[in-house]
């Protein structure tokens, strides 16, 4: 084959250190802003950034010289940065992990809606129950006692 052709989409969350609630509406729109304009200066595809109080999910499309590791240590870092400069929220921090699941291009439009809305979601289950049934239709092994 001549050329190379990709379709590396992700579903990407991390949350607050110790679940804590740093981001307000008006913060969130903020940070999801940034995050967003952070992928597309990566080179990177920012299709959909949502989040709650304690936690962001991006979905993004990436290129196959982006390493996942370094993609996250920099949205994380970076944006920790900015909160603390720009926002001068001090004492705030992100969790230490992160969640990272594929996400095929004829799921793209269903995962885009589930990130920007979830207020909705999150009034029929918690977090927790919504990430630990992504991790398991991911098929991802885990132990419960370094989830939260």
């Amino acid at each position: 084959m001549p050329s190379t052709h990709l379709s590396l989409h992700y579903h990407l969350i991390f949350s607050t250190k110790k679940r804590e609630l740093w981001l307000e509406p008006h913060i969130r729109l903020r940070l999801h802003a940034y995050l967003g304009g952070m992928i597309r200066e990566m080179e990177g595809v920012a299709h959909a950034v949502g989040g709650m109080g304690d936690h962001v999910h991006l979905l993004v499309g990436l290129r196959a010289t982006h390493a996942l590791s370094n993609v996250m240590r920099e949205l994380k870092s970076e944006s920790s940065r900015w909160i603390h400069e720009e926002l001068r929220m001090a004492g705030f921090a992100w969790q230490e992990g992160y969640g990272a699941f594929t996400v095929g291009a004829p799921s793209l439009e269903k995962v885009k809606h589930y990130v920007l809305h979830q207020e909705e979601h999150h009034r029929l289950k918690t977090f927790q129950e919504e990430y630990l049934e992504m991790l398991q239709r991911g098929m991802v092994s885990y132990d419960e006692r370094y989830l939260w």
